[in-house]
Formats: C-alpha cells, structure tokens, sequence
C-alpha cells in the first residue's frame, strides 16, 4: 500500500507549530443571499434546491473558491471540501442522490486547486480535507419511540454511502477524510470502515481525521459517549488527528478538550462554533472573543490544530492566527497500550 506523502507533511508541519483549519461554510455562504435560481443553476431537478449548499460545488463554483481562497489567505493550512450533506441520504431531501459522485468531485477540485495555488504562492504546505458530515439518520437509535428497536438505516447501508462518497472525495484530490460533527458513535465506525475498505481498493492511504461533537454540556454525544469513551472506540483507526467541533462555544468545550488531550495519541484538531446562537440564528461572537479562547488552549498546552465551526469566518481565522502565533503545540501523549492493538486487523473491529 502506498503511504500518504500528505500524511508526512502534515506531521512535519505539526511538530513544529500549531496547524490552523478553516472556518465554517455555511455562515459565508448566508451572507451572498442566493435565491433558489442560484442554488439550481443548470441542474435539472423539479425540486426546490434552496439551501442545498454542497450542490453549489457545480452551480456557483465560483463563490465556493472565493470562500476557500479567503481562509487560505487568512492563514488557514487546512481548507475543507463543501461536502457536509453531499452524501446519498441527505441529497435524497432534494432528489440529487443520482449527483452525490459529481458534487464531491468538483469541490475537492475547488479544494485542491485553491490549496495548491495558496501553497505555490507562500511556499507554507496546504492541505485538504474532504468532509463527510454525520447525514440525518442515526444507527445507535431508534426515530419511533413506540418502537425502540427500529432503526431507519442499517449499518452495512450508511457505510456504503459513505463509501461512494470517499471515493469521489480522493478522486477529486483530498488530501484526508475528515468525519466531523460526529453525534453517534456507531455512524463513525460506519465512516471509519467506509475509509478503511476504499484505502485497500485503491492500494493507498487515506489519513482520517475523526471530529466527536456534545449535545449536552456534560461532555456526551447523542449515543451517550464521552470524550474518552469515544477516543476508545476509534483509536484502532489509528487517526491522523482527533477532536471535537461544533457544539457549543470555546468556554463549555474546554474542560473535555483537555480531558481528551490528555488521554489521546494522536494529533488533537478543535474548532468549536462562535458561541451559541442568538434568538435569530446568528452568531454574535466577534473574531478577538474567540482568539483569545484560542490564546488560551495554546497556552495550555492542549491542541495542535484549531479553528471555527458555525458562526466562524476569515476574520475569526485571521485572529486565532494572531493569536496562537509562537506557542508550541502540544505534546501528543506516548501510547499508553500499543501491544493493545498489535496485530489487530481495524477492519475487523470497527464495526
């Protein structure tokens, strides 16, 4: 199997200071206003594509490279591909399951060509993540709560979903898939294995960066695992990085930040939302409120790649930059129980 030479230069790159991702799509994406005509483009569909932000990857192009290139030049090192509902079960809400292939396709290119002009302009390693959000169903729970053992979707179905859409993702240049905004413990392992067998079908790693998100402030996500619980669960993938995004602001993410840095072998990557959102759905946390959170994690010693998720942008990007310029990044902990996982095949235990 071919190893990842991206895998490589991140790691570098990492060991040497604190790495910066991107911020959020969709706030930038809010603010051009688009109307439905924008989103559908030439895209022949009798539904209503409003708000399907993955399919404007092919329809505005454009906008998306915008978007990119503006956290490239805010300093991001990590850019992310417009991916978040581009898989067959969220694309089903709007009847474009038949174009999942060609939107991750084309916003991994967007991606790619962005990062690669950004790098060949600075000489500063640029990377791509490509995105698979957690889709609206859930394997680890039931939807009836008549009926406690149902489940809309079963294990083998998500991860084939999954599956096509690495694929594409690789094919249109990612550098690693990043499962994010993970709420069920048991759709990560779906993501993981999806991963897993598309490496040894194309005979190359694919470096995973694997992102958990709370829904309650006592550090768990929806299946009812914590931080460490979840670490547990995953370690055998053997992730590029691990962390935590989305949920709430930086203050009620700190203590289980800390709490996995402590416990996990692996690159630790936190971007959390602007604060909570006001009562309009916006978000009201200015760019210096965040860096200083930011300042505060890199004083500490607890992260080596941050960044935004909801209500973050360039400017939020710009100042965590400032911010955590010249602090060391943290020092990822020696395994703890190696012989644990020699000789296991992930494969076989990830689902």
């Amino acid at each position: 199997m071919i190893k990842s030479t991206a895998a490589d230069r991140f790691r570098a790159e990492a060991a040497k200071r604190i790495l910066l991702t991107d911020g959020a799509f969709g706030t930038m994406l809010q603010a051009y206003a688009l109307g439905e005509a924008c989103y559908r483009g030439a895209v022949e569909t009798n539904q209503d594509q409003k708000g399907n932000n993955d399919l404007l990857s092919l329809t505005q192009p454009q906008i998306v490279r915008e978007i990119t290139d503006a956290y490239l030049a805010a300093g991001s090192d990590i850019v992310s591909t417009n991916t978040f509902n581009a898989n067959a079960i969220s694309q089903a809400d709007y009847g474009l399951e038949d174009r999942v292939r060609d939107l991750n396709v084309a916003s991994a290119r967007i991606a790619r060509e962005a990062a690669d002009a950004a790098e060949a302009a600075t000489g500063q390693p640029r990377f791509v993540a490509g995105a698979l959000g957690p889709t609206n169903k859930t394997l680890s729970l039931s939807p009836d709560v008549n009926d406690p053992g149902y489940r809309a979707i079963g294990f083998d179905e998500l991860k084939d979903v999954y599956r096509a859409q690495v694929e594409a993702l690789v094919e249109g240049g990612a550098d690693f898939i990043l499962i994010e905004t993970i709420f069920d413990t048991l759709n990560a392992k779906a993501g993981i294995v999806a991963t897993l067998e598309a490496q040894d079908a194309l005979g190359r790693e694919l470096p995973l960066m694997i992102s958990f998100t709370m829904t309650d402030r006592t550090g768990r996500n929806l299946s009812g695992h914590s931080v460490e619980s979840f670490w547990a669960s995953v370690r055998h993938a053997r992730p590029l990085t691990i962390g935590v995004n989305c949920s709430f602001g930086a203050p009620d993410l700190r203590p289980h930040v800390a709490v996995l840095s402590n416990v996990a072998d692996a690159l630790l990557m936190a971007y959390p939302n602007a604060g909570l959102p006001n009562e309009l759905g916006e978000y009201d946390e200015q760019a210096a409120t965040t860096a200083g959170y930011m300042r505060e994690w890199a004083e500490q010693g607890l992260v080596n790649i941050v960044g935004g998720c909801c209500g973050t942008t360039p400017e939020h990007i710009r100042a965590i930059a400032l911010a955590i310029a010249g602090h060391p990044p943290r020092t990822v902990p020696s395994p703890r129980s190696d012989t644990l996982l020699a000789g296991i095949d992930p494969m076989r235990i990830a689902a």
